[in-house]
């Protein structure tokens, strides 16, 4: 993958400023009512503050210059802030949902929680009590991502609003399908789309345009450029989830595939598995996954070309996001930097 680039480590900066003086200032004003309240907002912190991409901030940054947007407004950049809060929301109340053990190289939230109680030995359980504390610290970052927004136009909160119901539609379409092990190639990538794909590219694009108060329809180019680029991220997603670096990733190897995910990557392999083949992805889904299974899944992928399938189509759809910025009204510093974002999604190794 490389360094990130510039286009994204500029923003990246500017709203990581912002991220901290928000939440340094409400740690300082609850805690100072009680001083437990530190622990919560410390740990939405550590989870906001532990190294995400930045990439919705960026490319809400870039489509909002495009429209004709001053760089330097800080409404952009309280809008970036506002999508790292979303997105930690989301990321602490999945990993609830997945039983997920890490998140960004460290314990999750919940587990965090649940082993507080277990070593204060307080009342009831502590499984429900760090469930309980994440699902609220999730909250809290949900409030903190509206407060941001509360200067943006009408327009812009309207696509706001229509991008948190897809991700919640998407998350639920997600945790149907892993339940019911519905690997079909077409409901995986529509659920893809829906919890990821949109949520990550396009709608960040949308929120940008509206910001800038855009009346050229530039939001509507730019999803030429956002949807199949949205698709690309999560199929890389779902690449790095079976075979990705833990040390990069920050999740152990082959996570998803212990969590049982419905991804395009398995629905390729389960549709061109043999007798043998299906014996070892059976096991997919099975939380008990140790190395060895988790290779032998693994080698299935390889063997049935899924894999070489899926990195052709991230390919295929990289390439048609960037052509598609050719015909999209906007000024050449957006689309250099959506072009050099486009190649940084595609091909990233974390």
């Amino acid at each position: 993958m490389g360094d990130p680039p510039a286009c994204l480590r500029q923003i990246a900066e500017r709203v990581e400023r912002r991220l901290a003086a928000l939440l340094d200032h409400e740690r300082e004003r609850w805690a100072a009512l009680d001083p437990e309240l530190a622990a919560p907002l410390d740990a939405l912190a550590a989870l906001v503050m532990a190294g995400g991409k930045r990439l919705r901030p960026a490319f809400c940054h870039w489509a909002f210059v495009g429209a004709g947007g001053d760089p330097d407004d800080p409404l952009v950049i309280d809008a970036g802030a506002a999508f790292e809060l979303l997105h930690a929301f989301a990321l602490v109340h999945d990993d609830v949902m997945d039983g997920s053990a890490t998140r960004r190289g460290a314990r999750t939230l919940h587990l965090t929680f649940e082993d507080r109680h277990r070593l204060g030995q307080w009342r009831g359980e502590a499984r429900r009590f760090g469930e309980g504390v994440a699902i609220l610290v999730g909250d809290l970052s949900f409030v903190y991502a509206d407060q941001l927004l509360r200067a943006a136009p009408t327009e812009a909160l309207e696509v706001w609003d229509e991008l948190r119901i897809e991700l919640n539609i998407g998350q639920y379409l997600d945790m149907v399908g892993t339940a019911q092990r519905a690997f079909d190639r077409a409901d995986a990538e529509r659920i893809a789309r829906y919890k990821s794909g949109k949520y990550t590219v396009e709608r960040p694009l949308h929120l940008g345009v509206a910001l800038a108060r855009d009346r050229t329809g530039l939001a509507h180019h730019l999803s030429g450029y956002g949807l199949p680029l949205g698709d690309a991220f999560q199929l890389r997603d779902d690449v790095l989830g079976a075979f990705g670096d833990s040390s990069l990733t920050g999740k152990p190897v082959g996570d998803d595939l212990r969590e049982g995910k419905p991804t395009p990557l398995l629905a390729i392999a389960t549709e061109r598995a043999g007798r043998r083949e299906r014996t070892a992805l059976a096991r997919v889904g099975d939380p008990e996954l140790d190395e060895e299974a988790i290779a032998a899944i693994q080698q299935v992928l390889v063997a049935t070309g899924a894999l070489d399938e899926v990195e052709a189509v991230i390919e295929e759809l990289a390439e048609k996001a960037v052509a598609a910025l050719d015909a999209a009204p906007i000024a050449s510093p957006s689309r250099d930097a959506l072009a050099d974002l486009a190649r940084f999604v595609a091909w990233r190794d974390r």
